[in-house]
């Protein structure tokens, strides 16, 4: 760093400007903060800053017990409830060795898709908006307000549905729900084209994007980028096929998973919007499946106080921004004796250092919101 005397005007030339982007800023996704160190309009180094929205939920759940800690998993990524809650019950239904009911797993499946596309419908509408593009983010939100009455209407919840339950589900699905929702699907995969032209076919986006913020395999292994954002860097890794979980591995023939090797700006999108339209026919493929089975339960019977035995295990899913896992730490009581989070965000954005260091101020907010990442899920 290079001391400078004030009123010595050619010594500011070589001085570095150390410049704070938050933690209240419109360029940013909630409370973040970057420290950047600038070079005239480069930035040579860059520090995210968390913790601001920290509530220590990694401690209350060692306070609730397993009924409860459901609702506190459930919020760290507020655009990704129904996901959060997946990979707890897991965790536990592991711990305790219990088998969910068919109807359950396919039901789960079939919402965990239709979370995903809710979830992907937000960055599709909101990163254009931050280079400039108002119209996306109107129909991404006229999308996204279909899917959410038709969540609605299963669970209760607008948000934080509340629906999974150890042992399966809150209830069964309403009366001509399926029907409501396959009608739904077929809407939105109808005017998924939409993002293709005004976006996609968008020069002036093209040309933001392309080549900017470039991410290696390199880096996606060191920081343990998961996600869209690591598939979009050439790391074909995706639990739902490479691990599968609930349903997902009777629709191996279904689920395609979306992939690119430039890593940069633009890759990110493409895989985003390429990924939503699978979920979508995952969605389809699981309406399909229910239509089949028999009626029956969606949930086990559980004792009044329900107490997890002795031992440890990790239940890790893929969110729909990478991997979020639990491990969960029992000491045979109620409440867990040890439950890390380990959320997707919370790695992703650690990519920051490397991927701001040399480019222009200019191109930061096209980086930083080509992270798809929610704040919550990063200070948890």
């Amino acid at each position: 760093m290079t001391e400078t005397t004030i009123g010595v005007g050619g010594a500011a030339e070589s001085t570095d400007m150390v410049l704070n982007i938050g933690p209240q800023h419109p360029a940013t996704h909630g409370v973040l903060r970057l420290r950047l160190v600038l070079d005239g309009e480069r930035i040579r180094s860059a520090e995210p800053i968390v913790g601001y929205m920290h509530r220590g939920a990694e401690k209350l759940f060692e306070a609730r017990d397993y009924r409860q800690i459901v609702m506190l998993a459930n919020r760290h990524d507020w655009l990704s409830a129904f996901s959060n809650e997946l990979g707890v019950v897991l965790a536990v239904e592991r711990m305790l060795g219990m088998e969910v009911p068919e109807r359950a797993v396919w039901t789960r499946t079939l919402l965990a898709e239709l979370n995903r596309v809710l979830n992907h419908l937000m960055f599709l509408g909101s990163y254009p908006l931050e280079l400039g593009g108002i119209t996306p983010i109107f129909y991404a939100f006229t999308e996204r307000e279909e899917l959410q009455h038709v969540m609605e209407e299963v669970s209760g919840g607008r948000m934080h549905y509340m629906f999974n339950r150890v042992g399966g589900l809150k209830e069964d699905l309403p009366n001509g729900w399926t029907g409501r929702a396959r009608a739904c699907v077929a809407a939105l995969r109808s005017r998924m084209g939409r993002f293709d032209d005004l976006v996609l076919g968008n020069e002036i986006f093209r040309a933001r994007t392309r080549g900017v913020g470039v991410l290696s395999r390199a880096d996606v292994h060191a920081f343990g980028v998961s996600g869209p954002i690591a598939r979009a860097a050439g790391v074909d890794f995706d639990l739902r096929r490479d691990e599968p979980y609930l349903a997902y591995g009777e629709l191996a023939g279904t689920l395609r998973v979306a992939g690119r090797t430039e890593g940069d700006c633009l890759a990110r999108f493409e895989v985003l919007l390429e990924q939503t339209r699978n979920s979508l026919e995952l969605a389809d493929a699981c309406l399909d499946r229910l239509a089949e089975l028999p009626p029956g339960p969606v949930n086990q019977r559980l004792p009044k106080v329900l107490k997890a035995p002795e031992g440890h295990t990790y239940a890790w899913t893929e969110n729909p921004l990478g991997l979020n896992g639990y491990y969960l730490v029992s000491k045979g009581e109620k409440t867990p004796y040890r439950l890390k989070l380990r959320s997707a965000s919370f790695n992703n954005i650690q990519a920051l250092t490397v991927l701001l260091p040399g480019t222009l101020v200019a191109d930061m907010v096209a980086i930083l919101g080509s992270m798809f990442f929610v704040v919550g899920d990063v200070d948890k």
